[in-house]
């Protein structure tokens, strides 16, 4: 008998063992074994599949991630309330530059050095910048720039 995992925030995904269901005070219950890596197995399946993210499996990956909506929106280069839209339309594929973003930043996430995802926050914070002013000063290695 598979458990249908409602849990995940998804509604395709199905155990078919790893789990125990009780009995408790209140019902069944279920206990779900290793659900870290679990959640892990979910997250690089939904990036490895070729097909495009929908917004149920965007907002999976941004709590696995645990970044708020308003970072990742920066980081994809939408709006909070883009974002909002995207994951509240649960199956409706999110557009393509935003899908390749996320599936590159959940895989440095789960193993990379963290390197893609400090380059995207520096360029999100790129975008909050307004630099209307840039002066530039000899220094004994060639000149260098800043905001003053």
């Amino acid at each position: 008998m598979a458990y249908h995992y409602v849990e995940s925030g998804l509604d395709n995904i199905y155990l078919v063992d790893g789990f125990t269901i009780h009995d408790t005070p209140y019902g069944k219950g279920v206990s779900v074994k290793d659900t870290a890596g679990l959640h892990r197995a979910i997250g690089r399946w939904i990036v490895a599949t070729p097909k495009p993210i929908a917004g149920a499996e965007l907002r999976f990956i941004r709590l696995e991630m645990e970044i708020t909506q308003r970072n990742l929106a920066a980081i994809l280069n939408a709006t909070e309330q883009t974002l909002r839209l995207w994951e509240k339309h649960r199956t409706k594929p999110i557009p393509g530059t935003a899908d390749r973003l996320l599936r590159a930043l959940y895989l440095d996430f789960q193993g990379g050095d963290g390197s893609v995802r400090k380059m995207l926050a520096r360029l999100a914070d790129l975008d909050q910048i307004d630099a209307t002013k840039v002066y530039g000063r000899p220094t004994s290695h060639g000149w260098e720039m800043s905001l003053q």
